[in-house]
């Protein structure tokens, strides 16, 4: 069969080239065109890029291998690139943008969160706090808020940031009172 004046073996080998290529380009310059996938998870480039690569690899494959017609060759191909690319998309991409995410932190998340002093915070200077996170441990710098010296080992409350600085206080949980 000849489509476009090309055998039909030469159209899959060149779609499959450049889903190839195209792939390639998205892994440098994927973060341009993520948004698109956040609408609707099938229209994610990666998965696009992935049913077409699929659909055209499966059909040069088949039309080399078998001798069936071409369009039943296209419409199997379309079955087994639809189910390798909902396979990528649920075992490879979705655990992947998840793990991303839980990694991450702002600084503005930990507004309100409770540390342990593990460097003296002077009155008027610096010192240094640690915060358990689920992700581990972040040490940041801190100062006393209104300048106030918080000793070793202290837990502290996180007020606010600025510049970069953990502006603390210390912490007193409160504490329910026995009724006698």
């Amino acid at each position: 069969m000849v489509v476009f004046g090309l055998p039909v073996e030469q159209l899959y080998l060149i779609v499959l080239i450049v889903a190839g290529l195209a792939t390639v380009l998205y892994l440098f310059f994927g973060d341009v065109a993520d948004g698109a996938g956040e609408a609707l998870p099938f229209l994610n480039p990666a998965v696009i890029l992935a049913f077409i690569t699929f659909l055209s690899a499966s059909g040069f494959i088949f039309e080399n291998v078998t001798g069936l017609g071409s369009v039943t060759i296209l419409a199997v191909s379309a079955g087994v690139s639809a189910v390798l690319s909902f396979l990528l998309y649920f075992f490879v991409l979705l655990p992947l943008r998840s793990a991303e995410a839980s990694t991450a932190y702002t600084e503005e998340s930990l507004l309100g969160q409770v540390g342990r002093v593990i460097t003296p915070v002077p009155e008027d200077g610096f010192g240094e706090v640690v915060i358990e996170t689920v992700n581990g441990l972040i040490s940041k710098r801190a100062a006393g808020l209104e300048n106030a010296a918080i000793d070793y080992d202290r837990e502290v409350l996180i007020i606010e940031i600025r510049e970069g600085t953990l502006i603390v206080k210390e912490y007193e949980p409160f504490r329910f009172k026995e009724l006698s």
